[in-house]
């Protein structure tokens, strides 16, 4: 049924609305800045937000990350979870894991609530516990995104939620004739989540696209 003229919004003045609605504070700039530095680019303000909610949503006390960049998502994340909460964050790139931990410690952080590994995701993940995580975000090399797809539905405990960022890659997801490596990954990745059964899914467009799915079962 077509959306009556009364609910037609202009999408792209309201989605940048939306992407600036929760104001960032001095420690999530300077994590942006050291980005900008090494060249990353961090989840989007909006993406940033969402995460603290998705954490205090669930009272999340259990988080892998892959991606760590320089620190934004990891600090969002953790923002939103109790004192005795632990984020996982793997990432092979040791320069920005460093920046990673100032921006930590720039938010007054205990260490030991950040646990930052240094590696390729696809040889870490296998190494942690079975069903033993509240939430997972991916966010790393989107060419390996079904692999971390494979991993995260091992890690996650039932209820436990996913988190892939990119989810609409650049506004490339959506058209056909694109098929470039990432593309294709991403693709693929939001039809499993979509049909494979082991998922209550949905696709936001906020930031880049973000895909959320519950495990069920």
């Amino acid at each position: 049924m077509p959306t009556p003229p009364s609910r037609q919004v202009k999408q792209p003045v309201s989605w940048a609305y939306a992407e600036q609605f929760v104001p960032e504070d001095e420690v999530l700039q300077r994590a942006r800045a050291r980005a900008a530095e090494l060249g990353l680019e961090p989840v989007s303000p909006g993406v940033a937000s969402v995460l603290t909610v998705l954490t205090a949503a669930t009272r999340a006390r259990t988080v892998v990350e892959v991606g760590t960049g320089t620190g934004v998502s990891t600090i969002s994340l953790l923002r939103g979870m109790g004192e005795d909460g632990v984020v996982t964050t793997i990432d092979s790139d040791a320069e920005a894991q460093r920046a990673a931990r100032e921006s930590v410690a720039d938010d007054g952080i205990r260490p030991n609530r950040a646990r930052l590994i240094n590696g390729r995701a696809l040889e870490v993940l296998p190494r942690l516990t079975d069903a033993a995580y509240d939430l997972v975000l991916l966010d790393g090399d989107e060419r390996e995104y079904s692999a971390y797809l494979e991993q995260a539905l091992r890690l996650l405990r039932p209820g436990g939620l996913l988190v892939v960022d990119d989810a609409l890659w650049k506004g490339r997801v959506t058209d056909p004739a694109a098929r470039d490596a990432s593309t294709t990954a991403l693709r693929e990745v939001g039809r499993t989540v979509l049909e494979d059964g082991h998922w209550y899914p949905s696709l936001l467009p906020t930031g880049d696209g973000l895909l959320l799915a519950v495990k069920h079962g």
